[in-house]
């Protein structure tokens, strides 16, 4: 997960700005359901409960996609539940990105290589660079239990990592 600082370029400084702001970590999935407002809820919670200054959003890249009256996969709220992370820790309904939210964002991730590089090629070209890519597959391919799991292993590195990258701009 270091590896992800040393790659979102002006992470450093993100780290020393954000004494003053609070930074933002964006997570990206196709149709903002289900794997990013996971991802977004697991780092608000543990953000919020650890006082970082950085809380996570989430967007989709083809919200389309999901019918509009879903607006949260039911294996994301029970998931929440079941650790006791409020549902609030995520946004109340499902967002397309935009240019605005990745301008807006000092960390970028897209949850699945293979899916989401080519649709950020296509949709927004000139960020694709800044983006990291987990490799978080979607259902059927992964199971809910093992996706989320994964998920939630990664964000709890990433929060990590930040911890101690906060802790070596501070010294």
């Amino acid at each position: 997960m270091a590896e992800l600082l040393s790659r979102t370029p002006g992470h450093a400084n993100c780290v020393t700005e954000r004494q003053s702001m609070e930074s933002r970590v964006l997570f990206i999935c196709t149709g903002n359901y289900y794997r990013s407002r996971f991802a977004e809820a697991v780092f608000n919670h543990h953000a919020e409960a650890l006082g970082m200054p950085w809380r996570a959003i989430s967007r989709g890249l083809a919200i389309h996609m999901v019918p509009p009256q879903y607006v949260l996969s039911p294996h994301t709220h029970q998931h929440l539940a079941a650790r006791n992370m409020d549902v609030r820790h995520t946004a109340p309904d499902r967002r397309q990105l935009s240019v605005e939210d990745l301008a807006g964002a000092q960390m970028i991730i897209a949850l699945k290589d293979g899916e989401h590089r080519p649709m950020m090629r296509t949709l927004f070209p000139e960020w694709e660079e800044r983006v990291v890519f987990w490799d978080v597959g979607d259902q059927p391919d992964v199971k809910p239990d093992d996706g989320l799991a994964t998920i939630e292993k990664q964000v709890v590195e990433l929060i990590g990592d930040l911890r101690g990258a906060e802790a070596m701009a501070l010294r």
